[in-house]
Parts: C-alpha cells; sequence; structure tokens
C-alpha cells in the first residue's frame, strides 16, 4: 500500500534537485560515537504471517493480492519502478541475498552456492559459485554474460542505458568466468563493503545488455525469467499482472497455481475485501478496525446486531415500530412499514459485509521504515543548527509515536538512529548526540540563536499617542539644525518604555499568566490552505480582534501602544515572530500525518514558536514540495535498508556546488549536510570489516542526530488485511516473501478463492 510522503521506489534511487547552501554545523559532544560491546537490539516487533511448514499448505488454487496500480516498468532499475514493482519482480528475478527477519541480507541457495571476498589486496575480489541448476525460463544457464550485462548497463559509463542508479557498480573494474561456467569473479577497482547489495535483482543479458531492451524491453513484460513463477500477462486496463508457475523452476515449486497482482487504490480496499475480489491487501487503521468489528459482529437470533444499521434500536423503540406498523392508523402504519422495510434491507446489506470480512485477519507488524520530522536547512531561520535542534528538543517523540502506534497494539518506541531499525546489525540508539526532549534547553538554544520571548515585539520610536509624536518630529527637525541630542533623548526614553513593556510580558508568561494569549495566537497563526480564516487580520499575522483592545480605549498621551497580547507571547528576533510553514498533505490515507502535525505544532507553540500549516494534495506532497524544497517543516518517511554505507550517503550527504551556481542534492531534502558526515560514510562503504564499518555508520548517525535536519520520529506500521486460510504470507517486517511457500491451508479447488461471493 503505497504511503503519503514516502519517496518513490527504493532509498537506492538516485535523484537531484537544486538547493541553496546551508551553514556550517554547531556540533555538540557526540555520545556513541565509538564501537561498544552491546548484544544486538532486538526486533521491535516480529513478523506476522502465519507460518506453516509446506506440507500443511494446499496445491493450487490462485491468490489475488491488491496493488495500488499496474507498475510502469517492470524494470526494478528504472526511475519510475515502484514497490509494485519491487513485490512483482520479486517472484520473478533471483535475488542472491534477500532480507531475512532482522533485516541481514543472507546467501540465497537457490541461486548460489556461495558468494565471498577471496581477495582484499591489492583488489577486492568476490568469487559468486552460482547453483548449477539456476537456469532461465529459457533454458539457459544463469552465469558469468548476465552479470556483465547488467554491470554494464548500471555503472553509469554508458549515458544511453536509463538507469536511475548505479550505487557499487561503478566500484566494478572487470568481471570474468571463473574455473568455469558457475564462477563468476568480480574485481572491485575500490573496495566495497556492500557488495552483496549487487545483482539483485537479477536480469537476463537479453535485457540488460543493450540500451534499447534495457530502456524499453522489460517496461511491460519480461520474456525470460528466473523465479519460482513467470510472467502470463500485463492488463493495465484490467488493472492485473497474472504470474504462473515456472515450469522450469529448480527449487520448492510453487503451492499457488497462479498469482495475480490486481490494482486497488488505497481508498477501494475495504470495498475489495468485503466483495471477495482480492485475498490479500496492506490496509490503514480504519479498515483494520472495520475487521476487527466484524469480528464481533452477530446478527439474527432474534436479537439486535452488535453495531451497524439496527444496532441502536431498543427492545421499547421495536415493539412501538411493530405496534404502528399493525396499528388502525394507516398512514402511520404505512410509513413504518416502510421503516422496518428499509431497515430490514440495511441489516441485511450490513450482516453480509460483516460476513465477508469476518473471514480475514488483521497481521500486523512494523514496517522497514520510519517517518521523520524533516527541517529545510537551505534558508530562513533553519538555516541555523540552534533553531533546528531547539525545535527538535521541543518535541515529546514518544508522545508522538504513542499517537500512531498505540491504538494498533503494536510498540511505540521511537527510532535511535537514522540508518538502521532495531534489530539490524547496524542499529544503535544515537539520539544522545542531540539530547533529550527538554523545553528549557530548547529555550536557551533559542536565545542563544537570538529568538527570545517578546523578540516579537517592534521596538519603534512612533509608537506613542496623542502629541507627543507631533512634539517628536517637531524635535527630530530642530535636531537636523542644530545637531543636537534631543532625538537621542527621546530613543532613551522610548526604548526604556519599551524594554519595561518587554519584561513585563516575559515576566507574565514566567507566572503562566499567558493562556488567553497563546490561543488567540494559535487561532490566527495556523494558516490552513482552503479553510476559513478567523478574524479580520491579514494571513499569519497572529493579530486576533481580542488583542485589538476594547474600542474607546484612550492610553495617556505619552504612553507607547502596546504590542498586541499574542506577539507578546511569541518568539521572535528584531520585531519578527519565529514562523514556520509546516506542509502537509490534504488527503483521507493521510490522517496519521496530520494527528502528528497538530501534536507537533501544540509542542512547538507551548514555546512560542508559529507554525502555519499548509495542506497540498497527496499527489504534489513530495514532488512539488518535498524534492522541491517548498516547506520549512514536513513529514515524509525513509524505508530502512541492510546497506547504509550505500542507500544512507544521498539522503544525508552534503549538497555539492553546480556550474549554475546552486547546489545540487540527491535525496538529501533538508539540505543538511557536513563534510565530516561525507567522509564517514565514505569511510564506511569501504571499509571491508563488517564491525568497523558499523562503527564508522554510528558515528556518522551521531552527527546526523545533532545537525538536526531530520528527526525520527516512529516506525511505521504496517497492516495487512490477509484471507484466514493462508499461510506464510502477510505484515512481512524485513523480510522478503518466499513466494513459492505462500498457499492456502487445507484443500482448496483451483481457481479464484477470491470471488467469494459467486
Amino acid at each position: 500500500m503505497a504511503h503519503v510522503g514516502v519517496p518513490r521506489g527504493t532509498a537506492r534511487k538516485r535523484r537531484s534537485v537544486a538547493l541553496l547552501a546551508t551553514g556550517v554545523l554547531t556540533l555538540p559532544v557526540l555520545a556513541g560515537c565509538t564501537s561498544d560491546s552491546e548484544g544486538p537490539t532486538p526486533v521491535a516487533v516480529p513478523q506476522d504471517i502465519a507460518p506453516a511448514s509446506r506440507d500443511r499448505v494446499a496445491d493450487g488454487s490462485t491468490l489475488t493480492w491488491a496493488i495500488d496500480a499496474v507498475p510502469a516498468t517492470l524494470n526494478a532499475y528504472q526511475a519510475d519502478a515502484d514497490s509494485a514493482t519491487t513485490r512483482i519482480t520479486g517472484a520473478l528475478l533471483p535475488s542472491l541475498f534477500p532480507l531475512d527477519a532482522r533485516g541481514e541480507p543472507k546467501l540465497n541457495p537457490d541461486y548460489l552456492e556461495s558468494a565471498k571476498v577471496i581477495e582484499q589486496e591489492p583488489k577486492q575480489v568476490v568469487l559468486y559459485k552460482l547453483n548449477q541448476q539456476a537456469v532461465w525460463s529459457d533454458g539457459r544457464e544463469i552465469g558469468a554474460p548476465d552479470f556483465v550485462a547488467q554491470w554494464r548497463a548500471l555503472s553509469g559509463k554508458d549515458s544511453a542505458f536509463w538507469t536511475a542508479r548505479n550505487a557499487g557498480y561503478e566500484r566494478i573494474e572487470k568481471i570474468e568466468r571463473g574455473k568455469d561456467d558457475l564462477q563468476v569473479r568480480v574485481t572491485f577497482s575500490k573496495p566495497y563493503a556492500d557488495w552483496r547489495s549487487l545483482f539483485s535483482p537479477l536480469y537476463p543479458k537479453e535485457v540488460t545488455g543493450s540500451p534499447g531492451t534495457f530502456n524499453d524491453g522489460a517496461r511491460a513484460t519480461l520474456k525470460n525469467t528466473a523465479g519460482p513463477f513467470r510472467l502470463r500477462s500485463v492488463n493495465k486496463d484490467k488493472g492485473t499482472v497474472v504470474l504462473d508457475r515456472n515450469p522450469r523452476w529448480w527449487g520448492n515449486e510453487a503451492k499457488l497455481e497462479s498469482l495475480v497482482f490486481r490494482a486497488v487504490e488505497p481508498k477501494d480496499r475495504t470495498d475489495a475485501l468485503t466483495a471477495g475480489t482480492v485475498d490479500v491487501a496492506d490496509i490503514d487503521a480504519t479498515t483494520a478496525n472495520g475487521i476487527a468489528l466484524a469480528a464481533r459482529y452477530r446478527g439474527g437470533n432474534g436479537g439486535p446486531p452488535a453495531h451497524g444499521p439496527g444496532a441502536d434500536i431498543t427492545p421499547a423503540a421495536a415493539l412501538r415500530s411493530w405496534a404502528l406498523a399493525h396499528g388502525s392508523d394507516e398512514e402511520a402504519a404505512e410509513a413504518a412499514q416502510l421503516a422496518r422495510e428499509k431497515n430490514r434491507e440495511a441489516v441485511a446489506v450490513y450482516a453480509a459485509e460483516q460476513k465477508s470480512l469476518q473471514g480475514f485477519v488483521v497481521r500486523k507488524s512494523l514496517e522497514p521504515a520510519y517517518t521523520q520530522l524533516a527541517m529545510n536547512g537551505e534558508s530562513g531561520a533553519l538555516s541555523d543548527d540552534r533553531v533546528r535542534r531547539a525545535i527538535a528538543r521541543t518535541l515529546d517523540r514518544q508522545e508522538l509515536a504513542d499517537a500512531v502506534l498505540k491504538p494498533l497494539g503494536l510498540p511505540a518506541k521511537p527510532p535511535g538512529s537514522h540508518l538502521a531499525l532495531a534489530g539490524q546489525p547496524a542499529y544503535k540508539d544515537g539520539s544522545g548526540a542531540l539530547g533529550d526532549q527538554d523545553t528549557k534547553e530548547a529555550q536557551a538554544l533559542l536565545a542563544d540563536a537570538g529568538w527570545t520571548v517578546g523578540g516579537a515585539v517592534r521596538r519603534t520610536e512612533d509608537t506613542k499617542a496623542g502629541s507627543e509624536a507631533e512634539k517628536k518630529a517637531s524635535g527630530e527637525a530642530t535636531d537636523k539644525a542644530s545637531g543636537k541630542a534631543t532625538d537621542k533623548a527621546s530613543e532613551k526614553a522610548s526604548a526604556k518604555a519599551t524594554d519595561k513593556a518587554s519584561e513585563k510580558a516575559a515576566e507574565k508568561e514566567e507566572k503562566g499568566e499567558k493562556e488567553e494569549d497563546d490561543k488567540a495566537s494559535r487561532e490566527e497563526g495556523t494558516y490552513i490552505v482552503g479553510d476559513d480564516k478567523p478574524g479580520d487580520g491579514p494571513a499569519g499575522t497572529g493579530v486576533t480582534a481580542q488583542d485589538k483592545g476594547p474600542a474607546g480605549a484612550y492610553a495617556p498621551a505619552g504612553t507607547p501602544a502596546p504590542a498586541p497580547a499574542s506577539v507578546k507571547a511569541r518568539i521572535g528576533k528584531g520585531g519578527k515572530p519565529l514562523t514556520l510553514r509546516f506542509v502537509l498533505p490534504s488527503g483521507p490515507g493521510s490522517q496519521p500525518l496530520r494527528t502528528v502535525g497538530q501534536k507537533i505544532v501544540d509542542m512547538l507553540d507551548a514555546i512560542g514558536i508559529s507554525t502555519q500549516i499548509t495542506k497540498v494534495d497527496d499527489e504534489s506532497y513530495f514532488k512539488d514540495h518535498i524534492a522541491s524544497g517548498d516547506y520549512d517543516m514536513a513529514l515524509y518517511s525513509w524505508p530502512a535498508t541492510a546497506y547504509p554505507a550505500t542507500d544512507g550517503r544521498p539522503i544525508f550527504s552534503k549538497p555539492e556546488p553546480a556550474t549554475d551556481g546552486s547546489l545540487l542534492v540527491e535525496q538529501n531534502y533538508t539540505r543538511v549536510g557536513s563534510d565530516h558526515i561525507d567522509q564517514l560514510f565514505d569511510r564506511a562503504v569501504s571499509e571491508l570489516d563488517a564491525n568497523a564499518s558499523r562503527d564508522l555508520l554510528k558515528q556518522a548517525d551521531a552527527r546526523i542526530w545533532a545537525a538536526a535536519g531530520s528527526i525520527p520520529l516512529y516506525q511505521r506500521p504496517q497492516l495487512v488485511a490477509v484471507d484466514k486460510k493462508l499461510a506464510n504470507i502477510g505484515a512481512f517486517g524485513f523480510a522478503a516473501p518466499r513466494y513459492e511457500d505462500i498457499g492456502f491451508t487445507g484443500r482448496q479447488a483451483a481457481g479464484s478463492p477470491a470471488n467469494r461471493k459467486k
């Protein structure tokens, strides 16, 4: 299921957009930057797939699996590949090192007998020994020519190949046949720690051998495959991709006879489950709650249903309705009979829907991805790392995680790393480099950056009432002629009066007497696109009608005009409040992001930071706002990876100058980075000692925390509706599916079980 705010495709896709330079980071003392003896962190939630041995899974039948849309391409290395591309090609093509339940790459014996580094000096050499039974669906052996063709296509040396990434392939110097056709020898020009990430998926040389076949030949079809399934058809009009068993598959035969991927938009998943047109679907919390309700539904037996139509009809109301329907008043009886018939029909329809949903179960885990608060460090207040760190230390990350995960019965511990998730070998909580939530420390950081309570008050001389303003104007003219200090004396008096007003405002806040002011500020300082704006002032001014004071009130001559109460309570500098633009998606599937966003707004409001929420269409949210830098704060997610040294660098690397004077960003949409972070990534990706490489990544993560451009908030929930009879499928967590083991328990007739209503 697609989620708003997730970059399209995988974390290993390369993108470039223009941005401006960020300021130099002021790094605090960093915790957790060296090796430690702590054991591995357990996975927060195990996968939930109803595991079953193959002998308990029936042979035959068809499974229908919901995807968001038929993928634009079946070439996973192109820019428009998406999660559906990954899901489908996973059943069709070789993956040499699929991930296990802990997010670690493990050798796949269906394709490899072994793969290891056999030389480090003078150059790194990896020797792959292929499974001698491994063949493409046309009967040709998988071998060195396939590896060579994929390397040349993805190396980045030939721009005729339209590739989205070349990470790792550009480090390969040559690929040779080993002692026999089943050995592939890969020599690297530079050491590459993440060599296991290469050649997965592996395409046949018929696809990668030329720019024409690479660019266009694998977009809508794959004629040659090497997985437990083969591609039968792609029908964009019907919204289906159909796979059949691969008769040349040498591994365990697929339990399913066919596997159908059906395009179903997330908003239509409940209807599809109810109609019985899909067996498996990623769902949101609303649909999950609907399935839970269906499990408790009861109807008939003379009693009212547990919920839905008719559930609120009491016995007394039912008796009264019956009496009216059978009474002597014909007009009232007819109306009552129509109402009773309408209710019976509604109950019957709802009962049928509930019965359909009762055939499903929600399998849940945590998705291998985390949602973050991104702060755009390109310009403005957020270009100062002290302001970003102050915002980060204001947030109660635990409260935000609880809001999303606790209602789903999932553990809600905020992630402690940008580069790995709990359970992965590279995981270590590096958030100590930023510090825990601490409002006083946040205010101190803001003050150090010049943003103070009362700083939003504009201290000018021309705010005096009555004849004093005229005297001041006259005095200025005299000073110009005589060169005397009358104006300086006036400035001193005005500044003294203004300072007293600021002191009173600060004193008022310390005494906790700002509740009404904050309320007014929240009402006017939060601007939501498409919503009506309360009050008469311009958007974002933070001045309400209450701030203007009672009509007809006059200050004594010579009294400075008071600043609005809401401005007094705001953090500001030089008479300008600290106001940030918070961009959030507006679609129905984005409600969790908006819930978290509103909580962040409230947390920042408590320390005087104004936030203007801008709601935008889901379709344009990432492309037109996040990637282009049109935001101050935003919420979006990054997928976890088993190769953070490779995949993390483009996300957190320092922007580089472009020829036109701008800066180039790959996937670093926060525009925050440093040379030191880049150097640590470069060292980690070239370090062949796994433990040493992980230590370097932990140091990089600590500095990413300190830079405070990205603040991980929670690991995303993974909710999957699955037919109760299905085994070895559901919420996979980190692990890759074993498609050949998926199937129905018990006897299941061949054909589509998804169409339950037929």
